[in-house]
């Protein structure tokens, strides 16, 4: 099996592809999304950017995260 990328047109590509030959199974298609007023708006500020992520930080500790500690058992275990 061998992989080609095929580019140009939405004609040109379907061309290709059906002059191709042997069977062709799956494609990969990239779709470039209008911009229109159903996408997200862009946050003004980077404070607001950083505002939106803060549910999704993660946050340091002080637990000893070393390779030794890891494999150790906790007291109870």
């Amino acid at each position: 099996m061998t992989a080609r990328i095929l580019t140009g047109s939405k004609r040109e590509i379907a061309e290709q592809v059906a002059s191709l030959n042997g069977e062709v199974r799956e494609a990969i298609v990239f779709v470039e999304e209008p911009i229109d007023a159903s996408t997200q708006p862009v946050p003004e500020t980077v404070e607001e950017l950083f505002k939106e992520m803060q549910p999704n930080e993660s946050h340091a500790t002080d637990a000893d995260d070393s390779r030794e500690a890891i494999y150790q058992r906790l007291e109870g275990e």
